[in-house]
């Protein structure tokens, strides 16, 4: 028998709509507070520190790495002991290290330190996921989690221009302590705010061999795995623009670490867009309707890039443009992935958001990785890599994910 039940969905507490949607954007807006912010002071800190650009690179792609592997300590142990004491522990732990990182001596300590904020920030992510499955329907909880996607949209607006101004006032330094002051912030408000969601729970849910006997059900469910993999390629191509970009930006088009920091910020308010066009696709045709559209801006923002850079193409409308278009799509992709892939399993929410997360971290970090290796004055890597994941997230589209039955049909 199945160690990973469907269908069920056990009573947990009423949560109402908008705090359950504002919680979720708070928490899933770490992790653009833990890039975005961060993208301008990249080129900043390499400079300052006497590091290549691989390391500067390395300090993005560490953080991704530590987010990937402690998902998969923190979902189960958020399926055992709860939500909220998980998610207390791992938004302090992330306010110390981005304190640990603004102090770093030098590269190494900056690499060790984003390492472990990712493996904290983990935290917030994998147990946001899991609340949308402890509390709503799929179907519903993707709704809510675009409605959430849209308050993240919002805030990921602001951190990379938060991020050029704090590098431009205090150097690259004010940039981790401003994530520092965003995760006391959200920490302040799940403590105050947000009551455990997680209606039983299973104490031997973090025992090793129940654990293997949930990820082995969850990992080869067809549910999971186009859904999973649906995010995980649309957020590898979000990833390449925001550990790439501002290079691109900063040293092929002269722009300061500020005016790169709006350009991300731009990118945000399509991304925005994008949530607002998913909740409505959602309402009327359904999630996989909704990707399937969503695909052709992707495609579109992947092709842009790639036309951009061979066709050497001296303005800088054209990437501006592309990374629109690219982020747009990722603003459908998201909610719909997020929501999905943890949809048909109510009693292992934390696994199953747990190990669809380290299926994006752990592609994330060798898309940063590979990076760091190839890009330079070069551009083409760069767009080369965009455009590829972009066909892959357009083909699961249109593929794995159109053939998948209806949210509550076997």
């Amino acid at each position: 028998m199945s160690s990973v039940p469907s269908g069920e969905v056990a009573a947990g507490p009423r949560v109402s709509r908008p705090l359950a949607a504002a919680a979720l954007a708070l928490l899933l807006a770490l992790q653009p507070v833990c890039t975005d912010v961060m993208v301008p002071a990249l080129p900043v800190a390499a400079r300052e520190l006497g590091a290549p650009m691989a390391a500067a690179q390395l300090a993005m792609a560490a953080m991704i790495l530590g987010f990937g592997l402690a998902q998969l300590v923190w979902g189960p142990l958020a399926d055992c002991v709860g939500r909220r004491p998980v998610l207390l522990a791992g938004l302090a732990l992330f306010a110390a290290a981005s304190v640990g990182g603004a102090l770093a001596p030098g590269i190494g300590a900056l690499i060790a330190w984003r390492a472990l904020q990712g493996a904290a920030m983990a935290a917030a992510i994998v147990v946001a996921r899991a609340i949308i499955r402890d509390l709503y329907e799929p179907r519903e909880g993707a709704q809510v989690m675009a409605l959430a996607q849209s308050g993240l949209g919002l805030i990921a607006i602001v951190s990379p221009a938060l991020g050029g101004l704090a590098v431009g006032w205090g150097g690259w330094r004010a940039a981790l302590a401003l994530m520092a002051a965003i995760g006391l912030a959200a920490l302040a408000f799940i403590a105050l705010k947000l009551p455990e969601t997680l209606a039983t729970r299973d104490p031997r849910a973090a025992a090793p061999g129940p654990l293997l006997a949930a990820w082995r059900d969850i990992g080869r469910h067809p549910v999971f795995v186009a859904w999973a993999l649906l995010n995980a390629c649309s957020y590898g191509g979000l990833f390449v623009i925001l550990s790439g970009s501002s290079f691109v930006y900063m040293n092929r088009f002269g722009l300061s670490a500020g005016a790169a920091g709006l350009t991300v910020a731009s990118g945000s308010l399509a991304f925005l867009a994008g949530t607002v066009f998913c909740r409505r696709r959602i309402a009327a045709r359904g999630m996989a309707d909704a990707v399937g559209r969503g695909a052709f801006f992707t495609l579109a923002g992947g092709a842009g890039s790639v036309a951009a850079a061979f066709a050497g193409v001296e303005s800088i409308w054209p990437w501006l443009v592309a990374q629109w278009l690219f982020s747009f799509g990722h603003g459908v992709h998201q909610p719909c992935g997020q929501a999905g892939a943890v949809g048909p399993f109510p009693r292992h929410a934390g696994a199953a958001s747990a190990l669809s997360g380290f299926v994006l971290a752990l592609g994330s970090f060798a898309i940063g990785a590979w990076l760091g290796a190839v890009q330079g004055a070069d551009v083409r890597p760069y767009a080369l890599t965009l455009g590829v994941l972009a066909a892959a997230t357009a083909t699961l589209a249109w593929t794995l994910v159109r053939r998948l039955p209806p949210p509550g049909r076997p």
